[in-house]
């Protein structure tokens, strides 16, 4: 049954935005776990909701909207954040709440008919995936890899510790923004796969199962890469046996049952081995990541 639904085009661009969104989610994700917040992924989301909606309304591509209204959402609450008195849950609660109003504000006064729609953006609808959105999906994608291979190291140190990057001279107001903007891309390129409410499951969940067998960082994030892939190419072959699983959910609770697993394993793992510097330890020198 696979093996046909393999020359089916609307099959095909499935599992493209499978394999992208299973590379940048966790590849993103392992620096907003190392930062503590691995929520951030679901504000995001819920900010990236009002962004649809406004596509609704506006009818114009929803997912172009989407970036925009994240992005700017997610540089906003940033900048409350550094700025202000704010905390950081507290940052991530206002994104919650405002894109939740946002969007449900927006969406009762869209044409009628839009709310069918917006499921498939809230809870994912990988089959419904258009050439038009690989397109823009693989464009974001580029641009998530490419922030992490040029900026990896300095992201590192400042999710390390944020005083220890001042003192080494990097530009942390620039590294924080940076964070922000590419979760907010991520989840956009993964909302038509997992949906808004499951987005930071695959951002968080690859990342802590890596991080139960794993010592070092970018060990961590390359195995959190892989089992991204595993576990969104997986739920979408597993949802493509029966109508009735949909396939954001196999995704994640495939990615779950990997942590559960990961759990047992990493005690073997790391018995009898030498302890080193892990994902979570504190480097001397910015070079030391590299």
């Amino acid at each position: 049954m696979i093996v046909d639904l393999l020359d089916k085009e609307f099959f095909q661009l499935a599992l493209a935005a499978a394999l992208l969104v299973g590379l940048c989610a966790p590849a993103v994700g392992t620096f907003i776990v190392q930062r503590r917040l691995a929520l951030l992924g679901d504000g995001i989301g819920h900010v990236a909701l009002t962004g649809v909606a406004l596509g609704f309304l506006t009818d114009t591509a929803p997912i172009i909207t989407a970036v925009l209204v994240s992005v700017a959402g997610s540089v906003a609450i940033e900048l409350v954040r550094a700025r202000g008195r704010t905390s950081g849950d507290v940052a991530l609660a206002l994104m919650f709440y405002g894109g939740i109003a946002g969007g449900v504000m927006l969406m009762g006064i869209a044409p009628g008919g839009s709310s069918t729609k917006l499921n498939s953006f809230l809870f994912g609808a990988i089959a419904s995936v258009t050439r038009e959105d690989i397109w823009v999906i693989g464009g974001l994608a580029v641009a998530v890899v490419g922030v992490v291979a040029v900026f990896g190291r300095e992201l590192f140190v400042l999710c390390q510790d944020e005083e220890m990057a001042k003192a080494s001279g990097l530009p942390v107001r620039f590294l924080s923004l940076l964070i922000a903007v590419t979760a907010a891309l991520t989840v956009v390129i993964a909302m038509r796969v997992v949906g808004l409410l499951l987005v930071s499951a695959l951002m968080v969940i690859p990342v802590a199962t890596s991080q139960q067998i794993t010592r070092g960082f970018r060990s961590t994030m390359a195995l959190a890469m892989v089992l991204g892939v595993v576990a969104s190419v997986g739920g979408l072959l597993g949802s493509s046996m029966s109508a009735r699983v949909p396939p954001g959910a196999a995704i994640v609770l495939l990615a779950l049952a990997g942590f559960v697993l990961a759990l047992g394993v990493g005690r073997f793992v790391r018995r009898g081995r030498p302890r080193e510097s892990t994902v979570s330890e504190h480097p001397t020198r910015v070079e030391e990541v590299a």
